[in-house]
């Protein structure tokens, strides 16, 4: 006859010992970590994902790319391993969200803060215009061209689907905000052909109680009311109107601003000719401006001792810049409204993380 009586083995390791040796042994994740985690289901809207939590970790579609896409086989593949970056702690479930786009944005402001730091010169599409400007994106960022950074005849609305060279005006992550400027690109570029004292011919585009706006070559300059004659002047107007053709001499570049500064009243032979016969201004603009340059070169020779007594004199006393104006308008707004790198206000949003992420038996 054959014993049925169990033996029973006494391991001394039960279940709750296990459990424990399974918390012990568990990594603990925090939001904000980047982690490594390898995609074993995709789904219609997002992805489970194994970062080595008791839980899958779960993405959204709207987290898996700086860019938009409609399903998540355009970023993942079955049992792809790479980086993602937890984006929000535990649900009730247990279960983490996790991101790609934020890793994305992270590398993204770093790569334009280096771009803005060699002062660069990017390219982008605008895809959208607003009240205030023109929208680009740079790096997968979106990007804000201020209406007064736009140098163009087009009216902005027609700038749609136009590849613009562009240079960063700000970058601040903090903020959110990345302004750049199709102006300075292009003064910039035209500044490689152009030196202060040559005289140029423009078309007077802009007329502002401040001064005049002229193209010359596709660029803006201003003829600020103070550099249009000798003479007193109450308004632009009364010396030029829009579509005049002008002669100018250039006598400041400012490639950091973007800023081309011209004037006539270098250019007249007699005080008030400006006003009084123009022409004759224009005749002789190429000799006036001879004279300008043969000075300003004068008093670049003499200006090295003078440069250090004004260095000494600046750490005695504060010296108020030369370019604030009480009277004449500034050339440019403050910009109050600038849109968010990161969120958008008048186009269609990037979407906002779900906070309905689906249950592990769904």
């Amino acid at each position: 006859m054959v014993n049925q009586n169990t033996l029973t083995i006494d391991v001394g390791f039960t279940h709750e010992d296990f459990a424990a040796l399974l918390d012990k042994y568990d990594y603990h994740f925090s939001p904000g970590d980047v982690v490594a985690g390898t995609v074993f289901s995709l789904e219609p809207r997002g992805a489970l994902i194994d970062i080595g939590a008791k839980t899958a970790a779960y993405i959204p579609i709207q987290e898996m790319s700086i860019n938009r896409i409609d399903n998540p086989e355009e970023v993942l593949q079955s049992n792809e391993t790479r980086e993602f970056f937890i984006l929000a702690d535990e649900n009730e479930d247990g279960q983490l969200t996790l991101s790609i786009r934020r890793i994305e944005y992270m590398r993204a402001w770093e790569r334009v803060r280096q771009l803005q730091a060699e002062d660069a010169t990017v390219r982008s599409l605008v895809f959208a215009t607003n009240r205030g400007g023109a929208l680009v994106r740079i790096e997968g960022l979106r990007g804000f061209i201020p209406g007064s950074h736009i140098s163009t005849r087009k009216p902005k609305e027609e700038l749609v689907g136009e590849e613009l060279p562009l240079k960063f005006l700000e970058v601040d992550e903090e903020r959110n905000r990345l302004v750049l400027s199709h102006r300075r690109a292009l003064v910039e570029r035209k500044m490689n052909r152009l030196e202060v004292g040559e005289v140029v011919i423009g078309t007077v585009r802009g007329i502002k109680p401040y001064g005049a706006f002229i193209d010359i070559g596709g660029v803006s300059g201003l003829l600020h009311i103070s550099e249009i004659s000798h003479d007193h002047i109450d308004t632009p107007h009364s010396v030029f109107n829009v579509n005049d053709e002008v002669k100018v001499m250039i006598i400041d570049l400012d490639a950091e601003r973007g800023r081309i500064s011209l004037s006539t009243k270098q250019l007249e032979p007699e005080p008030g000719d400006m006003v009084k016969n123009p022409e004759v201004v224009y005749e002789k603009a190429e000799e006036m401006a001879a004279k300008y340059r043969e000075q300003m070169q004068i008093n670049q020779q003499g200006s090295a001792p003078a440069a250090v007594a004004e260095e000494v004199a600046a750490v005695e006393e504060e010296i108020p810049s030369a370019e604030e104006e009480a009277e004449i308008p500034p050339i440019e707004a403050v910009i109050e409204e600038i849109p968010s790198a990161e969120e958008e206000a008048e186009i269609p949003p990037i979407e906002a993380v779900e906070e309905l992420v689906p249950a592990i038996d769904e």
